[in-house]
């Protein structure tokens, strides 16, 4: 991508971000490495796959941000929502496309050093042809899944029908904004988000065409047929990427629920977000006392004044929700914990499960592509 328009859309895509309050410090800071990663790639694909994945993401995540902040709980106790992207949920949709890019940015440079150095007619071409280098498939795949994904979670959970958790054999319904959920409305969504990237791609893709045809570095045409095979093909694998992330979500991700609202509770930045345990934290809370004052057991617990005999009510006859007493437990009375899983093994955060389904979307959009081409997986940096 020319230095001209690179550095100032990288300064304006970094700009957008903070002045729209989208990304937090180190957010941005990846988010600017990120762009450089694919900046310097001699197409201006990947930095447009970048750009609109991040316009589009941002944008859906926006509407009725009102409505999805009542949906769910932040971990902190108040309403849910998506705040600032972190820096690990930056590189967690992004690292595996920055990697390609670099990848082919590399192999572009020794194909252009073949011709000019070596004076020899290299393998792959300069501009897209038919059957051409695995690693573009890979870098639309990627940007294909994770907005699909995006879509998906963002405007899915505003469908009107209640989920329905894919890894369940019942496919019982579950709260929204559970980990494994989905709906109808959101799939489509999936859909269209992936077609977005897919669209962009074949807008800004350097394909082969009658003027490249016989040149050094050039391919044939591409049909009409050729190019709806691609389209359709990345944007059903797309899609996909998105039915992948809530089966690895559901499986490996714990879902919490809070058990007096009944709503998921989400942890900031995509982290895990704790189940909550009435005697672990009794527990903590006396070995802390016992620390305090040098002691252990029993006698190590500060003395407790006996409600009665002050002519205070038994906690055990108040309401255990009662709004209007501020010095209430973290239970119903009952001693049971008010955060409980849902659903999913605890194995991976959210930021885990997005990078593992983009790496496994892309690397297998270049297998099987690799295997419809007849092109080997083991020539995919060759010049």
């Amino acid at each position: 991508m020319k230095a001209i328009i690179a550095v100032p859309a990288t300064v304006a895509l970094v700009y957008r971000a903070y002045s729209h309050k989208s990304l937090t410090p180190l957010g941005l800071l990846a988010a600017g490495l990120t762009a450089i990663a694919h900046a310097v790639h001699p197409w201006n694909l990947p930095f447009v796959l970048l750009c609109v994945f991040f316009l589009a993401g941002t944008r859906v995540t926006k509407i009725k941000a009102d409505v999805k902040a009542g949906l769910t709980l932040d971990a902190q106790g108040s309403t849910g929502g998506e705040g600032p992207r972190t820096h690990v949920q930056v590189l967690a949709n992004s690292l595996m496309a920055s990697i390609l890019t670099l990848l082919h940015a590399y192999q572009l440079h020794a194909r252009r050093n073949t011709v000019l150095s070596h004076r020899e007619i290299p393998e792959g071409s300069f501009c897209y042809k038919w059957g051409g280098d695995l690693l573009v498939v890979g870098i639309i795949a990627n940007y294909a899944a994770v907005c699909a994904d995006t879509f998906s979670s963002e405007l899915g959970i505003l469908s009107r029908s209640s989920p329905r958790l894919i890894t369940s054999l019942s496919l019982r319904k579950v709260p929204r904004g559970t980990n494994g959920g989905v709906t109808l409305w959101g799939l489509i969504a999936g859909l269209l988000g992936s077609m977005i990237i897919v669209a962009a791609a074949l807008m800004f893709l350097p394909l082969c065409g009658e003027d490249t045809k016989g040149k050094i570095g050039g391919g044939d045409s591409w049909t009409l047929n050729q190019k709806a095979t691609l389209a359709w093909g990345l944007s059903i694998w797309g899609a996909l990427g998105s039915l992948l992330d809530s089966f690895l979500g559901g499986w490996f991700q714990k879902s919490v629920r809070d058990v007096r609202s009944g709503k998921i509770v989400e942890g900031e930045g995509g982290i895990r977000v704790l189940t909550s345990s009435v005697d672990a934290a009794e527990s903590v809370t006396t070995d802390a006392k016992a620390k305090a004052l040098h002691g252990e057991g029993k006698e190590a617990v500060e003395k407790q004044p006996n409600p009665s005999a002050a002519g205070v009510d038994d906690s055990s006859t108040k309401d255990p929700y009662d709004p209007k007493d501020k010095h209430r437990g973290s239970h119903f009375g009952d001693r049971k914990p008010t955060r409980v899983a849902e659903s999913g093994l605890d194995l991976l955060d959210n930021n885990d499960v997005n990078f593992l389904m983009a790496s496994l979307m892309s690397l297998g959009a270049m297998a099987l592509a690799s295997w419809y081409w007849g092109v080997p997986l083991d020539g995919i940096l060759k010049p």
